[in-house]
């Protein structure tokens, strides 16, 4: 059994696992019963779900499956949206008895639209502040929202996000930067989901030599074998934020876990990823948020 990852702590006093299982992309509207089982199997606590992928009743499935006492786990999920006349807790009480647990650890709002155009943002932030006051979530946060996202939520909020989960490698980092650095400021820490885009779905993009050329030296630095996906998340993790992945393969598993041990990137690898990075601009979610 693998060893319990690092932890970031957050701005309510909580702690975080650095490195989450998504239930997201692959598992989108499929059973994620035996992906989960396998996760935690292999020491992921993290388990990131949400109510738009339409798995949650599999996700805690695989919970049960896994045999972790509640205490261990880290549960996830994210707001789909309000239809009329419902509150932010009533869907989330349908999440917790979808899941089988009594309360979410992190409960994020999963998109700041249609919120932020009809004017009700700051109603449902509202709502998520009720759920944590009744202990349905101990903690709770957004994803995918900019800067003018946040700064409607802050206006007259009582609970600062402790988290904003967004889309977050080099070829989104020039447009991610601004968000990331605003969100830090206030406390707000950054979850990176797609962080293996310049691999998995830009390959052979400008970022691909400098993360070889980092490669054989991270490899020559710890006498072991390092990947350019460990490169990436090793970037991530540098700009302090959660990691979120999904992979059903057991070997992808214990790379990204193994990724902490890997040296640490140099301020001139940082800056040659970034400046690659910029060369090309490759967003593959949550488009229409960003004006794309």
């Amino acid at each position: 059994m693998t060893t319990l990852t690092p932890t970031i702590k957050l701005n309510d006093g909580t702690a975080v696992p650095w490195l989450a299982f998504g239930t997201g992309t692959a598992l989108y509207g499929r059973d994620a019963t035996n992906a989960i089982r396998l996760a935690v199997d292999k020491g992921i606590t993290h388990l990131d779900g949400a109510q738009i992928y339409d798995n949650e009743e599999t996700l805690g499935a695989g919970i049960r499956s896994a045999g972790k006492p509640r205490s261990e786990l880290y549960i996830v999920t994210k707001l789909k949206g309000l239809n009329p006349g419902q509150t932010v807790k009533e869907t989330l009480v349908i999440s917790l008895k979808k899941l089988g647990v009594d309360y979410v650890d992190l409960f994020l709002v999963h998109s700041p639209h249609p919120a932020n155009v009809d004017g009700t943002l700051k109603a449902v932030w509202q709502g998520m502040e009720e759920v944590k006051r009744e202990g349905l979530a101990r903690s709770i946060g957004v994803s995918n929202f900019r800067v003018e996202d946040l700064q409607t939520v802050l206006d007259g909020a009582t609970v600062v996000p402790a988290v904003n989960q967004i889309e977050l490698h080099p070829y989104v980092w020039k447009a991610a930067e601004p968000i990331v650095k605003f969100g830090l400021e206030h406390g707000i820490t950054p979850a990176s989901y797609g962080g293996q885009t310049p691999l998995v779905r830009a390959a052979g993009g400008p970022v691909d030599a400098v993360l070889t050329g980092i490669q054989g030296r991270l490899e020559n630095a710890c006498g072991k074998s390092v990947t350019p996906g460990q490169v990436l998340t090793k970037w991530i993790i540098q700009k302090g934020a959660i990691v979120v992945t999904t992979t059903s393969k057991e070997s992808r598993i214990a790379e990204f876990q193994d990724t902490i041990s890997v040296p640490d990137l140099t301020k001139e690898e940082i800056d040659a990823i970034e400046e690659a990075g910029s060369k090309l601009h490759k967003r593959i979610y949550m488009k229409a948020v960003f004006g794309e």
